[in-house]
């Protein structure tokens, strides 16, 4: 894991506000989720995200995001749109398997 990457060790000084929001406002814009539109914002080392995504994975991929940058918390209101859900009202796909 590079050092750019690990959470900030317990006890080492925190990052200003400033410094988490820029650090991952970088990875947002080199990675998938960045072209989702979504916003961050941090206050007191709290980083919440807002908007929405048709891409499960993106909330998480989010989440693990802003902790890696360095906040100390995540608000994670990032809303799955019902077509990544399963469809209307977020049900279950149903996927036929075939045996042999």
């Amino acid at each position: 894991m590079l050092a750019a990457t690990r959470p900030p060790a317990p006890g080492a000084p925190r990052r200003s506000d400033a410094e988490i929001e820029a650090t991952i406002k970088t990875k947002l814009a080199k990675s998938k989720i960045g072209k989702d539109g979504i916003q961050i914002h941090v206050k007191n080392g709290i980083a919440t995200w807002t908007g929405t995504t048709a891409v499960m994975q993106h909330k998480g991929a989010a989440t693990r995001m802003a902790k890696t940058a360095g906040a100390i918390q995540v608000v994670n209101n990032i809303k799955i749109t019902d077509e990544a859900a399963g469809g209307p009202g977020g049900a279950p796909r149903k996927v036929a398997v075939k045996t042999n």
